[in-house]
């Protein structure tokens, strides 16, 4: 089959970043009969289907998605891609947790080979959920990141991942001198930093496994670097923050032993960011850096909840991240389900259009990546997610009877999950699909049209 120009479908997008979330309505936009043009692997123009069928070349073939609606690729702005086979794991809180759980999984991905297999896995799950694009961490071993890349390279995705660098407060076989790890993160940056559609972020799992020679260690790969990224955790449970301010009495709180480093600014991600003092905040706006914001875990693990109403205020960029395995889902629909309940319990109402905003170009913002991905804008790569909104009786119930767009997208954060992705596309070809589905043609003016990939 030839490189796919035309789709056809409604298509929802954000079509620019914003200030504020009262000013997310009008930079909407929703066309429910509307015509996509790619051109190799870029969004060569989105219309209405009247407006942009005079475009199609006499006989062209559009793929027919009417009935879905085509969003951009979500983005997770913060995943752990090993913690993927301790998903669910019951009855601990965050450090609790790390040692019970997360510390045993990780120590198996110094095998190459299982690394492979559940790099495999783990992007099939991504792409299965409608996740184009991922900010993701590794375990403190390079084949853990060796696999990931290499598994992702062959997709042409546009992922960013980083090897843990973590010296101490962990087991022998997860902890590594400063040298070791600055001599491996040097060896993987030269492997796969902007190879393709990859970029790689400096990973220190967060300041309580970290020592301050490991932290200068992370400060001059980040000097020496500029383009790379920076992702870590930061204050998301108070038995931890207690902690780093232990370990860091000489600094004034969590965050400034990353600025002190000079860790913090563009390209620096940081994730939950519950417990925040109000010199944090400026802090993160005054630098540039941004939040990962992750409800499902934050709940799951009882940490807090994340004040998106002051993130605004404070003009601090901000994406979602599933925070897989602590997060309960690789779902971004279900994740943005769990936002809307952090959000209530804070007071703060959360609409459908803000949460495919955070999901998508917002997320986008977040890594730094607007400019490449996040919405439909012409030129950018075309990454976007294929949603049947009514998969089950329920649905299919609620779909009918709902007045317009926005009730249409807050059913699909509410009561959506994987079945509602139909197709993933990345970089303007179908990766994944649900089913294939029955192809059948018919004429439509000077165009051929027929269903899924």
């Amino acid at each position: 089959m030839n490189e796919t120009r035309a789709i056809r479908a409604s298509f929802f997008d954000i079509t620019r970043t914003v200030d504020t979330p009262q000013q997310l309505p009008e930079a909407a936009r929703y066309l429910e009969d509307g015509l996509m043009l790619l051109d190799s692997g870029h969004i060569a123009s989105l219309t209405e289907w009247e407006q942009g069928k005079h475009l199609l070349r006499p006989g062209e073939r559009v793929l027919d998605y009417r009935g879905h609606l085509i969003v951009p690729g979500f983005v997770d702005t913060h995943i752990h891609y090993p913690q993927t086979e301790m998903i669910g794991a019951f009855g601990e809180q965050l450090l609790e947790w790390l040692n019970r759980y997360t510390f045993p999984v990780e120590s198996q991905y110094h095998c190459a080979q299982h690394a492979a297999k559940m790099s495999a896995f783990f992007l099939e799950q991504l792409l299965s959920n409608g996740t184009t694009s991922a900010l993701i961490f590794g375990t403190v071993h390079p084949q853990s990141v060796d696999a990931l890349f290499a598994a992702a390279s062959k997709l042409d995705m546009r992922l960013i991942a980083g090897k843990v660098m973590m010296d101490r407060n962990a087991p022998d076989d997860l902890t590594e001198t400063p040298e070791e790890s600055d001599r491996q993160t040097r060896e993987l940056i030269a492997r796969w930093h902007n190879k393709g559609r990859l970029g790689y972020a400096l990973t220190p799992r967060f300041a309580p496994t970290s020592s301050p020679q490991l932290l200068e260690k992370v400060q001059q790969l980040r000097g020496e670097f500029p383009d790379i990224w920076l992702h870590t955790h930061l204050s998301e449970n108070q038995q931890e923050v207690a902690w780093v301010k232990e370990l860091f009495p000489e600094h004034d709180g969590y965050l400034a032993v990353y600025d002190h480093y000079q860790l913090t600014g563009k390209r620096s991600v940081f994730a939950h960011c519950l417990h925040m003092e109000g010199r944090e905040w400026q802090c993160l706006h005054d630098t540039d850096s941004a939040i990962a914001f992750c409800p499902t875990s934050n709940l799951f693990l009882g940490s807090g909840l994340f004040d998106l109403q002051r993130c605004w205020h404070q003009d601090v960029k901000r994406g979602i991240g599933t925070d897989v395995g602590a997060g309960t889902s690789f779902s971004m629909l279900q994740t943005m389900g769990e936002a809307y309940k952090v959000g209530q319990l804070r007071g703060y109402r959360l609409s459908a259009c803000e949460a495919f905003y955070h999901a998508t170009l917002g997320g986008a913002q977040a890594l730094d990546l607007d400019r490449y991905i996040g919405n439909f804008a012409r030129g950018k790569e075309a990454d976007f997610v294929v949603l049947n909104p009514a998969v089950s009786a329920l649905q299919k119930m609620r779909h009918a009877n709902s007045r317009d767009i926005w009730e249409k997208l807050f059913l699909l954060m509410t009561l959506g999950d994987d079945r509602n992705i139909a197709a993933t596309w990345i970089k303007g070809r179908c990766v994944w699909q649900r089913a294939q589905l029955e192809e059948h043609k018919h004429s439509v003016g000077q165009a051929e049209e027929w269903p899924g990939c």
